[in-house]
């Protein structure tokens, strides 16, 4: 087999599609985020980055940069490997103490992100409760498909949101034997349609048919409730939910996923998970930056009032040109396009001509047909940045001509 050539055909045959992604070479600008320094074509640009999960830029906050600094001189750079041999240090406990505290759970377990916390997660729990089912929301990140998947436990995926359709699955489970153990899978934010899971409902169908509850955060923590513990805080929900799962690399702004549960469920994952017992650990620096950062939102509610008074000044300006965008309870703001060469030729096009940054979503990323970018408005995006924003997609819209539609949850279906 010639291996280069069938390299050569995907990748082609991927550019064809209009899938293929190019990576934007840019250098966040220290203390001026959302700026950065774009190495494209022309040269050396500076841009406004529009697609940053860092939406209270706490990457840049000088209590998180101190703490970091601080670390490092320390202890050095390094773990120095897996927490099980040479790398638990003081400061992953120190930051696990934090987590738990933060989501009001026993426990707290570190991972190196949070696609690693899903997928190890889920698959230890499916793979060795006995007989386990797993009942999944259809638009589930793929890390928790990932893990799912790799648990090799039974599955039934409900459609998004549905709880009818929810409990049809569970009841019939329970009908056929009420001991296996299940477990319900979804996430509070919907990063990609920006809306939001009836979690008190689920939680409600949990308790019913005596199913554990596995919440992903990963959008909502730092961002929402009194102490930044995500929707379910929010809602008054966490003791409702047995294992939360959250990033340390969007809101909080640095990196590393993490669980928090009970302390024997947290014990049982540190035990049994590949994914944590034979990975290096984080950094001591980074654990102890993402301390920072959780504490300060803890007691903070400038950033999170900021954000949400930015986010709403986006989504107005959109509706005043009518660009289809997905009107969500969230904060995300998923802008439709619908059709992958063309998103990309606008994401050029607002870079080249406008000194904005957005990166195109396609294939698999979303489904074919409903391409998009997705705005994540900052608590550093200022009133002149979302009027240029606004006015540069305005003009791309001109230049593309691309269908204008009102806003709302069916934005989606009139854009395509």
């Amino acid at each position: 087999m010639d291996y280069e050539q069938y390299f050569e055909n995907a990748l082609t045959q991927w550019k064809a599609a209009g899938n293929y992604r190019v990576f934007a070479n840019i250098k966040r600008c220290q203390g001026e985020f959302p700026k950065a320094h774009y190495y494209g074509p022309n040269g050396v640009e500076e841009v406004v980055v529009w697609c940053s999960n860092d939406y209270l830029a706490m990457g840049q906050h000088p209590s998180v940069l101190q703490a970091m600094e601080t670390a490092m001189k320390e202890v050095g750079a390094g773990a120095g490997g897996t927490r099980n041999i040479s790398g638990t240090s003081h400061f992953h406990v120190l930051l696990e103490e934090e987590l738990a505290d933060l989501h009001k759970k026993e426990a707290a377990l570190l991972f190196t992100s949070g696609y690693v916390a899903n997928e190890a997660t889920l698959s230890v729990l499916g793979k060795k409760l006995p007989n386990c089912i797993i009942f999944s929301d259809e638009a589930n990140h793929a890390s928790m498909i990932q893990g799912i998947r790799h648990s090799n436990a039974e599955k039934h995926i409900f459609r998004h949101n549905d709880l009818e359709h929810l409990e049809s699955l569970l009841k019939g489970a329970h009908m056929l034997d009420p001991t296996r153990p299940k477990i319900i899978a979804f996430e509070s934010v919907y990063s990609m349609d920006a809306d939001i899971a009836p979690i008190a409902e689920i939680c409600d169908l949990a308790e019913k048919y005596n199913a554990l509850t596995y919440l992903d955060e990963v959008h909502g923590v730092g961002l929402y409730g009194a102490r930044g513990g995500g929707v379910a805080e929010e809602r008054g929900l966490l003791d409702r939910i047995s294992i939360i799962q959250g990033t340390l690399g969007k809101a909080f702004g640095i990196m590393g996923g993490y669980v928090a549960a009970s302390r024997t469920l947290v014990d049982f994952i540190r035990c049994f998970a590949p994914s944590f017992i034979f990975t290096t650990s984080l950094p001591p620096a980074l654990a102890a930056a993402a301390q920072a950062s959780v504490q300060h939102l803890k007691e903070s509610q400038f950033e999170r009032l900021r954000h949400q008074e930015q986010v709403k000044k986006v989504k107005e300006g959109l509706a005043n040109i009518s660009i289809p965008f997905m009107d969500e309870a969230s904060h995300i703001v998923p802008v439709i396009i619908g059709e992958a060469h063309l998103c990309r030729k606008a994401a050029d096009h607002l870079v080249d001509q406008h000194g904005i940054y957005v990166q195109p979503l396609n294939y698999p990323t979303v489904p074919e047909g409903t391409e998009r970018f997705r705005l994540t408005p900052s608590v550093v995006h200022t009133d002149e940045m979302i009027q240029q924003l606004i006015a540069a997609l305005d003009d791309v819209w001109n230049k593309f001509d691309l269908p204008r539609v009102k806003p709302g949850k069916s934005a989606l279906k009139e854009a395509i």
